[in-house]
């Protein structure tokens, strides 16, 4: 096959993910599916060791395999588990991971008879640069990996040099926030600036709203998403401080401000439900009357795009949120994001903002969908002409193994 069509005229898109298929279905999850309206998708998750314990690898309902398995992962979209030796973040064994990686994206490749249009690596592994003429080479700038790499207890030096090859190598750059992309343009880099999306027509309907402890003070302020350092806690201690309910949902990481974090958790006003899969998300942001984005400012935050205050306006929500880049581009499209530069300002809003009714935040959400984004990229990369997937009848089965 060429890097154009398969005989069912449809092109390939290669998703190598910086995060598994069973991971937090994030970003780049949701950016592959919604592509599968232009295009096939070969999922990459990152590489394992078989010798790693299953609840740290990442990769669900899989076992433990000695070979890479290639699995349906949805319809359009094919799963690709590459393994990787022992001790693959190690230096001199980290050198061989990702060539390692490569091959058995070569051989997935044979495996589905098909060469792809374009690679689309969404970290600065050694993805790109090494698909021959005619494939474009994306990189996807999901985070400000440099920026984050002391959060993820990485070494910035490398993480640097891997972004600049990167770089180097890639035909188009996307970039999540406005500051990112400035980082890359004056670099002499071409970044277009690529926001986080949201899915509208999974929080349409959100059900009964969850219930709560008996007592409990409303309105209510909720929080969806992990607590950890990318937070600034003494946003969520002023909300408190007002009296109303403030709901957290999410998982809490046990070593961020473990004494500070109890003492809220303590309050008679405070819930903490816990991690939750999506189905079970739904009725507890129906109990909130504002959603909340106390992101710490930082530089790591600066440049993201907070999937949440989107999700929030899906849902129906007004949102209080730090003054960041991307709240503040969101700021000028509706005034239903309220922006806070400090804990009293945040609290106030918070409980300004649960009191009010709003008719326009759904059609916000839409305009920032997933769709939207996936139609973006295609026109970037020159796909919006592809059949649909609809037209082609069901894909061809694969061996597992």
């Amino acid at each position: 096959m060429t890097a154009g069509r398969d005989a069912r005229g449809r092109r390939l898109l290669v998703v190598a993910s910086g995060v598994s298929w069973d991971g937090v279905r994030g970003s780049e999850r949701q950016l592959a599916q919604a592509l599968v309206r232009h295009a096939d998708v070969l999922w990459v998750d990152p590489p394992v060791s078989p010798v790693t314990a299953a609840r740290y690898r990442g990769v669900a309902a899989t076992g433990r395999h000695w070979r890479p398995t290639l699995t349906d992962a949805t319809e359009g979209i094919t799963r690709l588990t590459p393994l990787a030796p022992p001790g693959l973040s190690r230096p001199g064994v980290r050198e061989v991971t990702w060539p390692l990686a490569r091959a058995q994206m070569r051989w997935a490749l044979r495996r589905l008879g098909r060469r792809p249009y374009a690679v689309i690596s969404c970290s600065v592994a050694d993805v790109l640069g090494h698909w021959g003429s005619g494939v474009r080479q994306v990189l996807y700038g999901t985070d400000d990996w440099v920026a984050g790499a002391e959060l993820m207890r990485l070494d910035a030096r490398r993480v640097a040099r891997d972004e600049r090859k990167a770089l180097r190598h890639a035909d188009v750059v996307l970039a999540v926030g406005p500051e990112l992309a400035a980082r890359w343009r004056k670099s002499g880099v071409e970044a277009h600036e690529f926001p986080n999306g949201c899915d509208p027509d999974a929080y349409a309907e959100l059900g009964a709203p969850a219930e709560l402890p008996a007592g409990f003070p409303t309105p209510v302020a909720g929080l969806s998403g992990q607590l950890s350092d990318r937070i600034d806690l003494a946003l969520l201690e002023a909300v408190a401080a007002t009296g109303m309910g403030l709901v957290l949902v999410g998982p809490r990481d046990p070593a961020w401000q473990p004494d500070r974090v109890d003492a809220l958790l303590r309050r008679q006003n405070v819930h903490h439900v816990g991690a939750l899969p999506f189905e079970e998300l739904r009725p507890w942001l129906a109990r909130f009357d504002v959603g909340l984005t106390p992101y710490a400012d930082t530089p790591f935050n600066r440049a993201s795009f907070p999937l949440k205050t989107l999700e929030y306006l899906a849902a129906g929500l007004p949102v209080v949120s730090t003054d960041l880049p991307a709240s503040r581009r969101l700021r000028e499209e509706t005034t239903e994001v309220r922006l806070a530069t400090g804990p009293e300002e945040f609290a106030a809003l918070a409980r300004q903002a649960a009191g009010e009714k709003g008719g326009a935040r759904r059609e916000v959400a839409r305009r920032h969908s997933w769709a939207a984004r996936a139609d973006e990229l295609a026109g970037i990369l020159g796909i919006r002409d592809s059949v649909p997937l609809q037209h082609n009848g069901p894909p061809p089965r694969l061996s597992r193994r």
